[in-house]
């Protein structure tokens, strides 16, 4: 049997074995959308995954890790040319026929781990709806949120949170592929605009279209990542997941 228990790399029989000690399940959440002029488009769904695996490794063997949601809430990207969003119903239905199959084979948790800011208000929803409808304990994650002290203490940039010192710097330690390096940028930000009255802490929220906050698609100061900041933040935030999780279990 593996290590860790990825049901994308594994026979039914594997599965089968592995369901005698499985006690949860993980879906990786990402997105398809813009990240600038320096991170693919598929960035999210690969961080999610890649935490998702190291998370499944450091639970073994009571999860197991389901193939990755890579799509999600992106109308706010929208107009930058590649995105491609998902309704927040349709993320729900994803989400429900996923855990209506696996509960079949007797998983009854469920972590959806999530890399995309855009997914968090329609996951609050699928945690009440489906919790009730489907009679599961449903749970969902930020992937590096729990280490945000860290990132206080390494981020420079205040505006920070897409394809930035912070996000850089995580796929430069858990998936280098993804950052176009002679392309770093610093975020194009507009000094003006209704979006600096909707930022989280203001009295207000609201909808904006990223383009009416940064004319080149990301925030921060891409140019200021490291992969020595990204494994302090990603192992940091492992560690707090992996004990979050044991004690729901």
């Amino acid at each position: 049997m593996p290590a860790s228990y990825i049901l994308t790399e594994m026979t039914w029989l594997e599965i089968k074995e592995a369901l005698k000690t499985v006690k949860i399940a993980i879906i990786p959440l990402g997105a398809h959308e813009q990240h600038g002029p320096h991170m693919v488009e598929s960035c999210d769904a690969v961080l999610a995954e890649e935490m998702g695996k190291r998370l499944t490794e450091k639970l073994y063997p009571e999860a197991l890790m389901t193939p990755a949601i890579n799509m999600g809430i992106s109308s706010h990207h929208i107009h930058f040319p590649g995105t491609i969003s998902l309704e927040p119903s349709t993320l729900i239905a994803i989400l429900r026929d996923m855990i209506k199959s696996l509960k079949q084979h007797g998983i009854g948790k469920f972590l959806v781990l999530n890399s995309h800011g855009g997914n968090q208000s329609t996951l609050g929803v699928a945690a009440d709806v489906l919790t009730r409808e489907l009679n599961i304990e449903f749970y969902y994650a930020k992937t590096t949120a729990s280490a945000k002290d860290v990132m206080d203490r390494r981020i420079e940039s205040k505006l920070y949170g897409h394809s930035c010192d912070r996000e850089v710097s995580e796929a430069l330690y858990l998936a280098p592929h993804l950052v176009r390096t002679d392309k770093l940028a610093k975020g194009d930000i507009l000094e003006t605009g209704r979006w600096k009255k909707l930022r989280p802490g203001n009295p207000l929220q609201g909808f904006y279209y990223y383009e009416e906050m940064t004319l080149n698609g990301n925030l921060g100061d891409a140019t200021k990542a490291s992969r020595e900041i990204g494994e302090e933040i990603v192992e940091t935030a492992l560690e707090r997941l992996t004990k979050a999780v044991k004690d729901v279990l």
